[in-house]
């Protein structure tokens, strides 16, 4: 796989996870009602609060091994851009 490819694989993949993290946020947050009348048995949409919850912690750990994996593919671009904020020349790194 070359790596434009591999980029754009692993930001489709981390949208993903972040759409899922952040709509299983909100669910809990602002759908599922907060306390423990019925504590982890709680449902909505026919899936249980535990189910949620695990869903977004797991989504949430792929995340960040995603969002890793993304600053390693980028990190020539980190560096190159940081150096050219910090230094008066402009253009010290080629455009890959």
């Amino acid at each position: 796989m070359n790596r434009m490819k591999l980029n754009y694989s692993v930001d489709v993949i981390l949208t993903l996870l972040f759409l899922i993290v952040a709509v299983t946020g909100f669910v809990m947050l602002f759908v599922m009602p907060s306390g423990v009348p019925r504590g982890r048995y709680q449902e909505y949409m026919g899936i249980t609060k535990a189910t949620w919850t695990l869903l977004h912690n797991r989504s949430a750990i792929m995340m960040t091994v995603f969002a890793a994996i993304h600053l390693v593919l980028h990190k020539r671009w980190i560096i190159c851009t940081t150096k050219n904020i910090f230094k008066k020349q402009e253009n010290e790194c080629s455009n890959d």
